[in-house]
């Protein structure tokens, strides 16, 4: 396999998709009450490291479209969805969108850097663009390792989270 850019991208997508789905399958299984409990993550809890995923998601994905992230997102540990079912109904769009977006990166032509303003840092940043599409996914698989420890301890068990496992890759 042949590992530019836009290959590793569009892996990621689905591996993203793939593993959200899996994540949100296994939150169901906990009620609302459970999932909103502060356990300890960088975000508090289940919910409310989701919700930070989506927004950065959306964020970091209008970063890389040229579009300027929405001004309704004001801080990383925003809420955007109280509801768990809005929430995986917006994450389940996003994920169509960022999978589209992979797949488009194949006949672009990607700029050499990324200039945007850090919402955590309030200051102009300017880094390499590839850099930050690594970055992208690998911000996902951390916060995702964080979440699928807290459904182990409540007793939800995930299921394989390996790339290589990935269904479509285990044939």
């Amino acid at each position: 396999m042949k590992l530019d850019i836009a290959t590793y991208a569009e892996l990621m997508a689905r591996y993203n998709q793939w593993m959200n789905q899996s994540v949100y399958l296994a939150a169901c299984q906990l009620n609302d009450e459970d999932r909103k409990a502060d356990c300890g993550l960088f975000f508090k809890s289940i919910h409310g490291t989701l919700n930070h995923l989506l927004l950065c998601d959306r964020m970091w994905l209008d970063r890389f479209k040229g579009q300027i992230p929405s001004a309704d997102l004001k801080a990383l540990d925003q809420e955007l969805y109280s509801e768990f079912t809005e929430l995986k109904k917006a994450r389940d769009e996003l994920d169509l969108e960022i999978l589209d977006w992979a797949a488009s990166l194949e006949e672009t032509v990607l700029p050499e850097r990324l200039v945007y303003t850090s919402l955590a840092a309030a200051a102009e940043k300017n880094v390499d663009f590839t850099q930050a599409i690594i970055h992208f996914f690998n911000h996902q698989t951390h916060h995702r390792g964080q979440i699928t420890t807290a459904l182990n301890q409540a007793g939800v068990d995930v299921g394989v989270t390996d790339l290589l496992f990935m269904p479509e890759l285990s044939v």
